[in-house]
């Protein structure tokens, strides 16, 4: 399994290969490593998270709804520091340590993607979209010059980077509206709007292209997507924000 989908729920996919993540039903509960997960709500999921004693979750501070006062917190500061911040991303992340309970949401209508990373897996996820990860994922970010930069004059796009070495991780991303994942073959290109993308497998390839539109006898205007390259895994979201501080 690497949707988190449950097990008995069958996969609906498009006629042109999209396939829909199943929304995970209100109280889900599944378990990683020695901790526990639930799902709680549908319109503004909310992760629950019953920590084991050796275990610890790592998020953006703000995305922590509640914690049992026990349950102790730390941080973990990220490499870039200063370009992050100028960027509009985290320079600090806040990890929760177990033993005890804390719940996360995002202050947005969607669904919860819960995706387990096998050891030596990498995923690239677009900004401000992941929940919480394992403590056993190791963390770091990308940026894409040009997506944002032809789009609002910026500095471009930041991806987080969720990497697995040894260990299997559990991550979780919130995305906005609906969720669709679509699987490339090598050398299979698809267009997306930049704002509809959610995350990806790092073997796909990610550049910004620009497409001529005529309009009329002397005007041309222009239209920019995401050009993605297989092979791979896609993830996009049916409403999306553009964050313009990190662009």
């Amino acid at each position: 399994m690497t949707c988190g989908a449950p097990l008995d729920v069958k996969d609906k996919v498009s006629d042109s290969g999209w396939r829909e993540a199943p929304r995970l039903r209100d109280m889900t509960e599944f378990r990683f490593s020695g901790s526990t997960c639930q799902v709680e709500g549908e319109l503004v999921p909310v992760a629950e998270i019953n920590l084991s004693p050796q275990d610890a979750v790592y998020f953006e501070h703000h995305v922590l709804l509640w914690k049992d006062e026990s349950s102790p917190l730390s941080s973990l500061k990220t490499q870039g520091g200063m370009k992050r911040s100028l960027g509009g991303m985290p320079h600090i992340i806040t990890v929760a340590n177990g033993p005890g309970r804390v719940a996360f949401s995002r202050d947005a209508p969607g669904e919860l993607v819960v995706l387990p990373l096998h050891p030596g897996m990498e995923l690239d996820v677009r900004e401000h979209a992941f929940l919480l990860a394992s403590h056993s994922i190791e963390y770091s970010f990308v940026r894409i010059k040009g997506l944002a930069n032809v789009l609002h004059g910026g500095s471009g796009m930041f991806m987080d980077r969720f990497v697995t070495a040894q260990y299997p991780g559990l991550l979780l991303l919130h995305g906005n509206g609906n969720v669709l994942e679509r699987t490339l073959r090598p050398g299979e290109k698809i267009l997306v709007e930049p704002g509809g993308f959610l995350y990806k497998d790092s073997t796909v390839q990610m550049q910004a292209v620009q497409l001529p539109l005529r309009s009329g006898l002397m005007g041309r205007q222009s239209m920019y997507l995401a050009e993605m390259a297989g092979p791979g895994r896609v993830g996009i979201q049916s409403m999306y924000v553009h964050h313009h501080a990190s662009e």
